[in-house]
């Protein structure tokens, strides 16, 4: 009797065949250290292999219906209270961010063990595995993946995370609906001529002339944290949904967040990305344009207005009226503001000043 795979049909082994290219092309967008021949069968620049093509190239999920990025429109997502504060682990170890690599398709840099995410509406803890960006054409040219509203931002960070219970196999990750778990940041151009701002960016950015050409990868000196890099980002308020990868082979299976502040980087910081590392050689063109169109709407989700509009309220009453200052109030809703009405009837005068709304009330009796 011949042994069962030599019986197998043209289109079972085919099935197996495109089965296990499906899946390494998967690892090989998560995992950077896999060097990965699938690669070159999708690009951005090229008409017969761009993002209008993935859906024939890669039909097993690019064609599928929960596919990212989607455009954010913020007055349609509704409130979910499962959707708490994050627990970021390590993300000020500024010696977490180990190499920065020239994929040929982004700028991707590896993320050391131990650095992790809970919390946030997730099921499970997840291990950050790498970060990498999307941009346009320099600062001209907005390159977000992910829209709010129908603006595109000029570059967007996407911080890679896996199931921990999978101990980093992204082979089994990406066959699980919610096994991996993207943060995305995006990032707008700073007001003002100031440069080299933030200064972490600036830094981080200045590795990218060691990585000029597609493989190129350079150590990362210990001095920048994650958290360096999320400046001015309020990480309590942010958008949920489920999607997939924004690269071949698109797998179904990320919980996305993206987080409403966006981190203002300087101008001149922004354009070095399509200014300086390059698709392959040095003869060929700088890497532009990096992202992926927009594809079909998903449902998306946000914090109810009870989880995201505490604040804190500092209550002062002048000496001519109490002889002493009162202690601030944290306040977990703007209904809460009864509380501070009643506070008040128990004092004279008194003044309470919000410095963040700008609400200032005055003459307490």
């Amino acid at each position: 009797m011949k042994p069962r795979s030599s019986l197998l049909t043209e289109k079972e082994k085919s099935c197996m065949k495109m089965n296990w290219l499906v899946t390494l092309a998967a690892v090989c967008v998560l995992v950077p250290s896999v060097h990965c021949a699938t690669g070159s069968g999708w690009c951005y620049h090229d008409a017969s292999c761009n993002d209008t093509q993935w859906g024939t190239l890669f039909p097993s999920y690019c064609a599928g219906n929960r596919q990212s990025p989607i455009d954010i429109v913020s007055a349609s997502a509704t409130a979910d209270s499962n959707l708490t504060a994050f627990t970021f682990t390590n993300f000020n170890d500024s010696s977490a961010l180990t190499k920065i690599a020239n994929t040929g398709k982004t700028v991707k840099v590896t993320l050391a063990s131990g650095v992790q995410i809970s919390g946030g509406g997730l099921s499970d803890t997840y291990d950050s595995l790498q970060f990498h960006l999307h941009w346009g054409n320099g600062s001209s040219v907005p390159g977000s993946e992910h829209t709010v509203n129908g603006k595109r931002y000029a570059m967007e960070l996407h911080i890679v995370h896996s199931k921990a219970t999978y101990g980093g196999n992204t082979t089994l990750a990406v066959k699980d609906s919610t096994g991996l778990a993207a943060l995305g940041f995006f990032i707008e151009i700073m007001s003002g001529n100031e440069t080299g701002q933030p200064a972490k960016w600036n830094l981080l950015s200045s590795y990218l002339s060691n990585i000029i050409t597609k493989g190129s990868s350079f150590p990362i000196p210990a001095g920048i944290s994650v958290d360096d890099l999320l400046v001015g980002v309020d990480r309590a308020k942010y958008y949920r949904y489920l999607g997939s990868l924004t690269t071949p082979t698109c797998n179904e299976a990320v919980v996305w967040t993206l987080f409403k502040d966006p981190i203002k980087v300087s101008k001149d910081v922004i354009d070095r990305f399509s200014t300086t590392v390059r698709i392959t050689d040095t003869s060929s063109q700088y890497m532009t344009n990096v992202f992926r169109s927009v594809q079909a709407a998903q449902s998306v989700t946000t914090q109810s207005s009870s989880s995201t509009s505490g604040y804190s309220l500092g209550l002062m009453c002048p000496e001519s009226c109490s002889g002493e200052g009162l202690e601030p109030l944290t306040l977990v809703s703007l209904h809460s503001m009864v509380l501070l009405d009643r506070y008040c009837q128990q004092r004279r005068c008194c003044q309470a000043e919000h410095s963040k709304m700008k609400l200032v009330f005055n003459g307490c009796d």
